[in-house]
């Protein structure tokens, strides 16, 4: 700063330097609690039926790939940037974890609990085309008030419960959240709970929603084209703007959804099979 104080004269280019000091500074990693080793030595010496306890453990940074963590006790752990590919979370305690810009290509999260926990642009494919062997299970995973943003195409969530979770844009600055959508495409979410999820702008291109509950479920401007719709939940839904072209509709409870400037709906398949269309709101 002092050398750059000196090219700008006076206390003004003082001032200013501080500020662009301040601008670029970056504050340093904190240190991780563990390192990769002890958590490897930790899940390998416990006894079958004893849950390895982590909980509240910084584990940031960490190259954690293809571990089983045998039900762990991860809850408000630290494991962002963590590389968690392959491993095996199953049975987890994962509620209230920071599990931010982790990478995820292939874990299995199945009966996962993961109940308020942050999972925000996580690594999910090894190129920019996701594929069906690095997709990821949340199999009747808990998300209750979950955060996440990312993409997850492919991914098993059937029987998963995202009450309230939010995988909405969570900014309204910026051009990112104007590229980038929560994407989960071609994901599976047979039976899953979704009750007041935050679902706006996402992504469910020919996923397959099968009965699951999305009661007051927002979904403005989300893309339902090609979904499978039949014997869900929509009702108090809102759809405004929603794209559901192509979407099967078949034997879903459509009470008090909410069509305004929805797209596609006279591409609608079932319709005639849903129950209460006369009862949206357009």
């Amino acid at each position: 700063m002092t050398r750059l104080g000196a090219l700008l004269p006076g206390a003004r280019g003082y001032r200013l330097a501080a500020l662009l000091a301040a601008a670029f500074w970056i504050a340093p990693a904190f240190a991780a609690d563990l390192t990769a080793r002890d958590v490897s030595a930790l899940l390998f010496k416990a006894a079958p039926g004893n849950r390895p306890v982590l909980s509240g453990k910084n584990l940031q940074g960490l190259d954690l790939a293809g571990l089983d963590f045998k039900g762990a006790d991860l809850s408000k752990s630290d494991l962002f940037g963590a590389d968690l590919s392959g491993a095996d979370l199953s049975r987890t305690n994962l509620s209230g974890a920071m599990l931010d810009r982790v990478t995820l290509i292939a874990a299995r999260l199945d009966g996962a609990n993961l109940d308020n926990a942050s999972l925000m642009r996580p690594s999910t494919t090894a190129t920019l085309t996701p594929s069906r062997g690095e997709a990821m299970s949340f199999k009747s995973a808990s998300l209750k008030g979950a955060k996440f943003f990312g993409v997850f195409a492919g991914s098993n969530f059937a029987g998963a419960d995202l009450t309230d979770a939010v995988c909405a844009p969570l900014n309204k600055t910026g051009f990112i959240e104007y590229i980038w959508r929560t994407d989960l495409s071609g994901a599976n979410l047979s039976g899953a709970q979704l009750t007041r999820a935050n679902m706006m702008q996402t992504r469910f291109s020919f996923a397959v929603l099968r009965d699951a509950s999305l009661h007051d479920t927002i979904l403005r401007e989300a893309d339902l084209s090609g979904a499978v719709l039949t014997g869900a939940d929509l009702s108090g839904a809102d759809l405004t703007g929603a794209d559901l072209s192509g979407a099967d509709v078949t034997g879903a409870n459509l009470d008090g959804a909410k069509l305004h400037d929805a797209k596609g709906l006279e591409s609608l398949k079932g319709l005639a099979l849903a129950r209460n269309f006369e009862r949206t709101i357009r």
